[in-house]
């Protein structure tokens, strides 16, 4: 096993050096084609992205200018006018890497930087099928990756249909950079293997054919399944009463105008009018501020069966009567005992913390409430009690490389939109739209949230994009590719194409690359992510990443949050389960004291045993810094400025306690995580999430695992008071009788629940690992009544604590 290892990690090692090897062969050969371009084309808008710098992606110069080009005079002109057409028809006939814009009249590239070209000087380059003049950004160099936009040539797209595609890369054929292919005849798909069409069909002009469908294994009722049927891809929803092997009979919709139906082109999602758009009418409250209350202060009441949080206005007091206004569909209606909504309760818990609207400008709001229901606004620090949220302050707007700043703030502060516009900037879902969704089932909320993601969806006909990858470079290429794309390009519909392979993207091409990209980024070898100290199965981020990739690794790590992002927008999977409480900062959930010991259980407990030791914790001479140990070499971090000076006390434990607890949940790892969020909601709006717990969102990344119920029972451990019987007990034979009645859901909530994560090993549970690396089962261990009255979990140890109940129900 042993040897078997090193030679797996041998080959690891040298299929990176080979990636590292092949973008240094590209930058070179995409020197020498650009040093041979000259001649006349079009000047294309650029901005600079190299040298692992993000704010270098932003960089935005240059222009569309005039036809006009200063070339070299001459037949020297020509002839490398005519070496870079035949360069570039060579890359399009070879289909060079990179992401190319197909329709609304505009295409993305991504060029290198001549070695001979200083910053401010013009160079020339060969992209969209021709000849391109780009000026070199003030901030960039030799080498970088500068990102263009040139209008599309339609000329060059018929020809691009005659000949197979024109266009290519900077770098020739097979290099690296940008590249693209023209659109392709229309190709007619067969239709899906369990379709039949009914025979002898008596139809009307226009009348549509009908079909028999088969429904598939494992599909049942209520579920949709995707299907092909005269060229078209649809989706078939499965009736209530049917069964997998069942038929039922389908008349698809007319063809899209135009001609044959494409492959590429995806079936339009249907644009549903909301009927909140426009604004939602309102309902006006009048209330009594409470005793207590000063001005300015917040505090929370029951309007129409909604819990809302008001602040009293700076002029008024206790005793005066306020007014403030919500939406009349949250609230009871006057011949109504209570409204459509009114039992919507807009919070997840969290030790304490609720989610609740805002009535002065309806954002959601984390809000702790005391004993008596008011408002908790104690400030200072307690394990117990405190918490914090991840805010993203974005610092611009722009469609290309956004820019923001993340920060833990109190959780009052960590304030969320409660609405979501479309493309045309009208409100697609309001706050009702949320409010309602938040009380769905599991099912129902992945329903409404991929119907949202498709109304979100730029519309085909508006422009799609065409992803050109090599699969021997299938990282470095994509990372190019998509890091290439603005905003709304991330929104498009995405056809890929894997370099020198036959194959017409169907679903299959998307599905196989979210799948091997995501398992190679996640790949501990890369560098960017590690196994969690806790849990095996989990990734957590690389503190130490930019020492394997030293250029680029932010660079990736926005790349990883796109990719993330638009997987779950198209209804992709992500090969890698991350520690809980990067779910919770994704969501902007409340994280506590409690959450350090599921990233580092004997951290937790050194701190729990500060907190023990009163006023002796001075004898231990620790002051607020702590020591980073990378490859060897060990670094002194300072958790608060000057924090080397700062003697820890017992008054000043508590500070000491928040400073270790932000350091551990963000600041090691700050800046990639700011990057990987800044990438999500590139894709995904902030509010859409606000439907989903931790949980949730990963099943909904992730999957539901698939798990065998005999596996999962022979390889569980007894121990406490089930030592003795084992899965013989009462008890014990009553929880697998629930669990194998549970659906998949279930069953992956109960091993989140359990483990920390609904991942399963590739062997089974019997590989099954704890925090330490070693196999740990699962455990079903018995505890009495008086120990625990409901079943408790030790993620640690992957144990279960189930008390000894009298009866099953």
């Amino acid at each position: 096993r042993s040897s078997r290892s090193k030679e797996e990690g041998d080959k690891k090692k040298k299929k990176k050096k080979d990636r590292k090897s092949e973008r240094s062969r590209s930058d070179r050969r995409s020197e020498r084609s650009d040093d041979a371009a000259a001649g006349k084309g079009d000047q294309g808008n650029s901005s600079s992205s190299g040298g692992g710098l993000t704010a270098g992606l932003a960089g935005a110069v240059g222009g569309l200018a005039s036809m006009n080009i200063r070339g070299s005079s001459g037949s020297k002109g020509s002839d490398a006018k005519a070496a870079a057409k035949s360069a570039a028809a060579q890359a399009g006939k070879a289909g060079g890497p990179g992401a190319v814009s197909v329709g609304g009249g505009m295409a993305t590239f991504r060029v290198p930087v001549p070695g001979n070209v200083k910053p401010g000087e013009e160079f020339q380059v060969f992209a969209g099928g021709r000849i391109v003049r780009v000026r070199c950004p003030l901030d960039s160099r030799p080498g970088q990756s500068l990102q263009i936009t040139v209008p599309v040539d339609q000329s060059g797209e018929e020809n691009g249909e005659k000949g197979g595609g024109t266009g290519g890369g900077a770098g020739g054929a097979g290099g690296g950079g940008a590249g693209g292919a023209g659109p392709r005849l229309p190709q007619v798909p067969p239709d899906s293997e369990n379709v039949t069409k009914i025979p002898n069909q008596t139809l009307a002009p226009g009348e549509m054919p009908a079909y028999m469908v088969r429904i598939p294994d494992g599909v049942r009722g209520g579920e949709r399944f995707p299907v092909t049927i005269g060229g078209q891809q649809l989706t078939v929803t499965c009736p209530e009463m049917a069964r997998p092997g069942m038929s039922v009979r389908i008349v698809p919709p007319p063809p899209p105008a135009g001609g044959a139906a494409s492959l590429d082109r995806p079936r339009h999602p249907q644009r549903v009018a909301n009927p909140n758009r426009g604004g939602d009418k309102t309902k006006m409250f009048e209330v009594v501020v409470p005793p207590g209350v000063k001005p300015g202060q917040p505090f929370a009441l029951l309007a129409g069966g909604v819990r809302v949080l008001v602040t009293c206005p700076t002029n008024a007091q206790q005793g005066q009567k306020i007014r403030f206004n919500l939406p009349a569909g949250l609230v009871a209606k006057s011949d109504e005992k209570k409204g459509e909504l009114a039992e919507i309760k807009l919070s997840y818990d969290k030790d304490g913390w609720t989610r609740t609207i805002r009535a002065t400008d309806m954002m959601f709001q984390w809000t702790r409430f005391d004993e008596r229901g008011n408002v908790d606004e104690r400030t200072d620090f307690d394990a117990d009690r405190s918490a914090y949220v991840l805010k993203l302050d974005y610092l611009d707007d722009s469609d290309r490389m956004r820019q923001g700043r993340i920060s833990l703030v109190t959780p009052e502060k960590g304030v969320v939109d409660s609405k979501i516009k479309g493309a045309n900037g009208a409100d697609l879902v309001s706050y009702s739209d949320i409010a309602t969704a938040q009380n769905k089932s599991y099912e129902d909320k992945i329903q409404w949230f991929q119907e949202t993601c498709a109304q979100l969806c730029v519309e085909w006909n508006e422009g799609h994009m065409r992803m050109n990858v090599r699969r021997e470079y299938l990282l470095s290429d994509s990372m190019e590719a998509v890091m290439s794309l603005s905003r709304t390009d991330l929104r498009k519909v995405w056809r890929f194409e894997f370099i020198g392979e036959a194959g017409i993207d169907a679903g299959g091409l998307a599905r196989e690359w979210f799948e091997l990209v995501t398992e190679e980024v996640f790949d501990p070898d890369m560098g960017l992510w590690q196994t969690s100290a806790t849990n095996q199965m989990c990734m957590q981020i690389n503190p130490a990443s930019e020492i394997s990739c030293p250029e680029d690794h932010l660079i990736y790590f926005r790349f990883i949050g796109r990719v993330m992002g638009k997987a779950m927008f198209d209804r992709q999977l992500v090969k890698g389960h991350m520690v809980k409480h990067l779910y919770k900062h994704i969501l902007g959930w409340p994280v506590m004291f409690n959450d350090l010991k599921d990233i580092d259980e004997e951290y937790y407990n050194s701190l729990q045993g500060l907190k023990d030791m009163g006023a002796d914790v001075e004898h231990l001479c620790i002051d607020f810094s702590t020591m980073e140990e990378t490859l060897g070499v060990k670094q002194t971090v300072e958790l608060v400025p000057n924090g080397e000076n700062i003697d820890v006390t017992e008054e000043n434990l508590p500070e000491y306690i928040e400073a270790c607890l932000k350091y551990r949940l963000l600041g090691r790892y700050e800046a990639q995580l700011n990057e990987l969020l800044l990438g999500f909601f590139d894709v995904i709006p902030e509010p859409l999430l606000t439907i989903f717990d931790f949980q949730e969102l990963e099943l909904l990344m992730c999957g539901l695992p698939h798990i065998e119920m005999d596996n999962w029972q022979e390889h569980t451990e007894y121990s406490g008071e089930y030592d003795r019987e084992g899965p013989n007990h009462e008890v014990c034979v009553w929880f697998w009788e629930i669990v194998s009645e549970y659906d998949h859901e279930l069953k992956a909530r109960l091993l989140q629940f359990v483990t920390g994560t609904s991942g399963v090993p590739a062997k089974g549970f019997s590989s099954l690992q704890g925090n330490d690396g070693n196999v740990r089962k699962f455990t079903i261990h018995g505890v009495t009544m008086d120990t625990c009255v409901y079943p408790r979990s030790h993620t640690c140890f992957n144990r279960i604590d189930l008390p000894l109940y009298e009866g099953k129900e």
